[in-house]
């Protein structure tokens, strides 16, 4: 199976109102992909989560690396897709495992080493603000900083400068 790839987004909650609400109406998905090595294989948890899609949008979850593995990063081909990693750690792995997106949207991310705020929602360690500069340096990948289509995106190039050494 194809997916058209219309959001690569890390979000720690994973599949919340943001996402059936705003995202899924703004991109049109069918499907979420959601790459996460603790996810799956947790019955329980994907229960819950399949219980809190409409029916219309399918649900597959994979470990990072068998994601990376099976589904090629792909424009207007097939089914339109959101993937949904849980941390910034499990979109670059994926990235160096053969998943080459363009961009990354970081919605939420809640460090408990945060070095710094850059949303409301988006607090990072030090880890991942280097995960993030190697992805924007090295990778060429855009990274957006916003819960919602509607809302501004944060400039995580600004964001590193501002980091005192």
């Amino acid at each position: 199976m194809s997916f058209d790839i219309a959001l690569v987004r890390v979000d720690n909650r994973l599949v919340h109102g943001q996402i059936l609400e705003a995202w899924i109406p703004y991109t049109e998905a069918t499907c979420i992909i959601i790459a996460d090595d603790n996810l799956s294989g947790d019955f329980f948890r994907e229960t819950v989560i399949r219980m809190a899609l409409p029916r219309d949008i399918d649900l597959y979850i994979h470990t990072v690396a068998e994601f990376a593995k099976i589904y090629p990063f792909q424009r207007d081909k097939g089914e339109k897709a959101i993937v949904l990693f849980c941390n910034i750690q499990d979109a670059l792995r994926s990235f160096n495992l053969g998943f080459h997106f363009e961009s990354l949207n970081i919605g939420n991310v809640h460090s408990e080493n945060c070095a710094v705020c850059c949303s409301p929602s988006v607090f990072l360690s030090d880890e991942d603000i280097g995960q993030l500069s190697t992805m924007t340096r090295d990778l060429g990948v855009r990274i957006d900083i916003r819960r919602v289509p509607k809302e501004k995106s944060g400039d995580i190039r600004e964001i590193i400068r501002k980091i005192p050494s």
